[in-house]
């Protein structure tokens, strides 16, 4: 019973319990952080609209509602790639809003075709001169994937700008650009009627609790199964050499 075999099957046992029981403790860990995502999103939603400027800590806010007020600078404005409207493919337009303060928001005006937008000399065919009055949510500023993917490249020597970025990434964005720009960004609220672009997006939120506690509860029984269980396979298969 105490063979070399016996002693290996042991240890692969034990291990694959405590696997699994990590792997529990993981999901009850993601359970909590969806939880705690969840009480910001709604924490934010129960605020009234932010007026922007403030003296408040923005990146705090991330996803309340904003109502921001300033004049369009499209000769700074640039381009997120891989974005879509359905099945088309486009960018979003992201454009510096100038502030009464000095400072300026950059604003995610929404979905562009690629077709005919591959230069910034397209774009100004979206213009909209003059003071604006704009509603939307903050949202913070993006750096690079989670998982794998692509980040925004470095300029080349020579390089002042680019013009086509993966991520909103407004400190990166703000260092070519000749003013300051605040560390977050602003997605305009959707208008379901609007169908000329550049049209709004804001992802749908799903604020569930998702499938992480069930999972959690199937990977602690598969721990329980293992640790229990192994003890009467080795009762039997003992009882069957006999």
């Amino acid at each position: 019973m105490f063979s070399r075999s016996w002693i290996f099957t042991t240890i692969l046992v034990i291990l694959a319990a405590l696997v699994c029981a990590r792997l529990g403790i993981w999901q009850l860990d993601r359970l909590a952080q969806r939880r705690a995502f969840n009480a910001q999103v709604n924490a934010m939603r129960a605020m009234t609209a932010l007026e922007l400027p403030a003296k408040d800590d923005l990146t705090k806010m991330d996803w309340r509602a904003v109502r921001v007020k300033g004049t369009y600078d499209f000769e700074n404005q640039v381009a997120i790639r891989n974005q879509f409207n359905g099945n088309q493919p486009g960018y979003h337009l992201v454009t510096p809003l100038r502030l009464a303060d000095g400072e300026a928001v950059l604003v995610d005006r929404g979905w562009i075709p690629s077709d005919g937008n591959t230069a910034p000399a397209g774009w100004r065919k979206y213009d909209q001169p003059g003071e604006v009055a704009l509603s939307g949510i903050i949202r913070l500023s993006q750096t690079q994937p989670v998982f794998g993917g692509s980040s925004d490249p470095a300029l080349t020597p020579g390089q002042t700008r680019l013009d086509f970025w993966i991520f909103v990434n407004t400190q990166r964005i703000a260092a070519q650009i000749p003013y300051p720009i605040l560390p977050v960004y602003i997605q305009l609220d959707v208008d379901p009627k609007r169908t000329a672009p550049p049209i709004p997006f804001q992802p749908v939120l799903d604020l569930s609790e998702g499938p992480h506690q069930g999972y959690a509860y199937q990977w602690f029984t598969f721990s329980l199964l293992l640790l229990g269980g192994y003890p009467f396979y080795l009762k039997k298969q003992e009882s069957e050499k006999k």
